[in-house]
C-alpha cells in the first residue's frame, strides 16, 4: 500500500468500517460480560478480588501476544484461527477491566442511606438493583465504558497480523513500504474514530449524571447510525468474477505484498478466478491458515518451512533435496501442495556498512565472529528465536556486543544512520545495493536455502486444478534481479505493490 494520499483515502471506507465493526462488537460484548460480572462481584464480596485480578492479568498481556495465543487456541477447537473471531475475542478481553472495575466502584460508592430507604419501602434485591443501584451507578459505569472505548479503538489496529482487516492495514503496510501517506491515513482515522466514539459515550455519561434523556437518546442514535453504516453489506472488490473468490495471503513485508498481487493477477488472467489479497499476516499464521483452508495460497520460503514448520535443526541436505523433502512433507503432513519455485532466493544474511567491512576486514561470518564483541546487531522480530540464529551462533561462535529487535522496515534506516553496526538483511532487498552494504558470506552453510515457493491449500488443490496449472507458469519466472527491482519500485520508487506487480504481469502478457 503505497502512493499518494488519494490512493489511501480510496481504501479508507473498507478499513474504517471493518475497524468500527470490530470496536463496537467488542465493546458491546465486553459490556454484556463485565457489568453482570461487576454486579456479582459487588454482591458476593469474596469474588471481587479474583474477578478483578483475572481481568487485570489479561490487561497486562501484550495485545500481539494475546492475539498469537488466540490463533492456535481457536484452531484447536475447530474454529477459525484467522480473521475477525480471534481479534474480536482478544478485544473483548481487553475491554473488560475498566468496565468491570467501574461497575464495582460505582456500586460500592452508593449512599448507604439511599439503599436503606429502598429496603424500607419494601423493595426486593432485584428491584433495588434495577431501580436504585444501577441508575445511580450508571455514570461511573459509563465512564468505564468510555475508557474501554479508547483502548479498544487503539488495540483494534493490531488485529491485522491475524487477518482481520482494520485501520491497522494502513499502519502495518505503511511501515513496511515506508509510505507516510498510509501511516498518516491510518493514524488520523483511528484518532478520529476514537474522538467520535468518546464524544458519544461522554454524552451518554453526562445525560446519565444530569438525568436528562434527550442527550442519551441522541448519542444512542449516533451509535446506531455508525453501526448501521459499518455493518451494512458492501461488495468486496476482487480481481475476476468467475467461480469462488480466492484469498491470497501475504506476510508483513514489501516483497510479500508484491508477490501476493502477482499471484492474484495470474489467477485472474490465466484461470479466470476472482482473487483478493489478505496482507500483513504473521509468518506461522499464514501457514496455519493455509493448511486449514482459511486462505487459498501464498508465497513462503523453503528455509522458513524447513526450520519453523518442519522443525528441522540442520541447514538442510541441499537446495533440490530440501525442496523434494519439503514437497513430500507438506503433502503428507499438512495436505499442502508446493506448486512452483519462483526462481529467486530471499535468505537471511548478515550485512554491514562498507566502511565497517573495510575497517575490520570483514568478508565472512568467521571474520565477523572475531570482532563481534565490538559490534551491535539488529534483526527482525523473530530471527533471534529461530533455529537459523541458533545454528549461526553454534557454528561461528558469534557473540555481539548488543542485539536489538526492531521492525524490519527500520533495519536499513538503523544501519544507514550508524545506530547499529550490522543487521540481518534479506538477500532480495534492493536496499542492500542502494545503501552499498556488504553481505557477509556464510561459508559454513549455517543458514539453509530460502527459495521462494508458491503453496496451495488442500481445498484449492482438490477443487481447482486449473488454478494450480496457472500458478505453475510462474515456476522459474522471477529471478533475483527481477525481484529486487520490483521491491525497489515500492521501497524506493514509492509505487504501490499492485502497480509493481502489474509492471511484471504486463511484461508476461507481451511474452505470451
Amino acid at each position: 500500500m503505497s502512493g499518494p494520499l488519494s490512493e489511501q483515502l480510496a481504501l479508507l471506507p473498507e478499513y474504517l468500517s471493518a475497524h468500527v465493526r470490530l470496536t463496537l462488537a467488542a465493546l458491546a460484548a465486553g459490556t454484556l460480560v463485565a457489568v453482570p460480572a461487576g454486579i456479582l462481584a459487588h454482591r458476593v464480596r469474596r469474588l471481587e478480588g479474583p474477578v478483578l485480578g483475572v481481568a487485570g492479568i489479561v490487561q497486562t498481556v501484550p495485545a500481539l501476544a494475546l492475539l498469537a495465543v488466540m490463533v492456535p487456541l481457536l484452531s484447536g477447537l475447530g474454529l477459525p484461527g484467522i480473521g475477525t473471531l480471534p481479534a474480536l475475542l482478544a478485544l473483548v478481553l481487553y475491554s473488560l477491566l475498566p468496565i468491570l472495575r467501574n461497575t464495582v466502584t460505582g456500586l460500592h460508592g452508593l449512599d448507604p442511606a439511599v439503599l436503606e430507604a429502598a429496603r424500607g419501602v419494601g423493595m426486593t434485591p432485584s428491584q433495588r438493583l434495577r431501580l436504585v443501584e444501577l441508575p445511580l451507578a450508571l455514570p461511573v459505569i459509563v465512564a468505564g465504558i468510555r475508557t474501554a472505548t479508547a483502548w479498544t479503538v487503539g488495540m483494534a489496529t493490531l488485529s491485522t497480523p491475524v487477518g482481520a482487516p482494520s485501520l491497522g492495514n494502513f499502519i502495518f503496510s505503511g511501515l513496511q513500504t515506508r509510505n507516510s501517506a498510509a501511516i498518516l491515513t491510518g493514524c488520523v482515522a483511528a484518532a478520529g474514530l476514537a474522538l467520535v466514539l468518546d464524544l458519544l459515550v461522554r454524552t451518554i455519561a453526562r445525560g446519565c449524571a444530569l438525568q436528562r434523556r434527550r442527550p442519551i437518546v441522541l448519542a444512542l442514535l449516533g451509535l446506531a447510525a455508525l453501526a448501521a453504516w459499518a455493518f451494512a453489506p458492501a461488495p468486496r472488490v476482487a480481481r475476476g468474477a468467475v467461480g469462488r473468490t480466492l484469498v491470497v495471503g501475504a506476510k508483513t513485508f514489501t516483497e510479500q505484498y508484491v508477490l501476493a498481487e502477482i499471484l492474484a493477477g495470474t489467477v485472474h488472467e490465466r484461470a479466470h478466478h476472482g482473487a483478493r489479497t489478505l496482507s500483513s499476516l504473521g509468518s506461522t499464521v499464514a501457514f496455519d491458515a493455509l493448511r486449514r483452508d482459511e486462505i487459498d495460497l501464498y508465497v513462503d520460503y523453503t528455509g522458513t518451512l524447513w526450520a519453523s514448520v518442519m522443525g528441522r535443526t540442520d541447514a538442510g541436505p541441499g537446495r533440490q533435496e530440501m525442496e523434494d523433502a519439503l514437497r513430500r512433507w507438506l503433502q503428507d503432513e499438512a495436505g499442502v501442495t508446493l506448486v512452483a519455485r519462483l526462481g529467486f532466493e530471499n535468505a537471511y544474511c548478515f550485512a554491514v556498512r562498507r566502511e565497517t567491512a573495510e575497517r575490520l576486514e570483514l568478508r565472512t561470518l568467521s571474520d565477523a565472529a572475531r570482532h563481534a564483541g565490538e559490534l551491535s546487531l539488529a534483526s527482525d522480530y523473530e530471527f533471534f528465536a529461530r533455529q537459523e540464529w541458533r545454528s549461526v551462533e553454534a557454528r561461528y561462535g558469534l557473540a555481539f556486543r548488543d542485539k536489538r529487535t526492531m521492525d524490519p522496515s527500520l533495519l536499513y534506516q538503523a544501519i544507514a544512520s550508524g545506530q547499529v553496526d550490522a543487521i540481518t538483511a534479506y538477500s532480495s532487498d534492493s536496499r542492500i545495493r542502494t545503501l552499498d552494504l556488504v553481505v557477509l558470506e556464510d561459508e559454513k552453510g549455517a543458514i539453509p536455502p530460502y527459495d521462494a515457493v508458491v503453496l496451495a491449500s488442500p481445498r484449492l488443490a482438490r477443487e481447482s486444478p486449473e488454478v494450480l496449472a496457472a500458478l505453475r507458469t510462474l515456476d522459474g519466472a522471477i529471478g533475483i534481479d527481477t525481484m529486487r527491482a520490483l521491491n525497489g519500485r515500492v521501497d524506493e520508487g514509492r509505487e504501490t505493490p499492485a502497480a509493481a506487480a502489474e509492471s511484471f504481469l504486463a511484461v508476461r502478457r507481451k511474452q505470451r
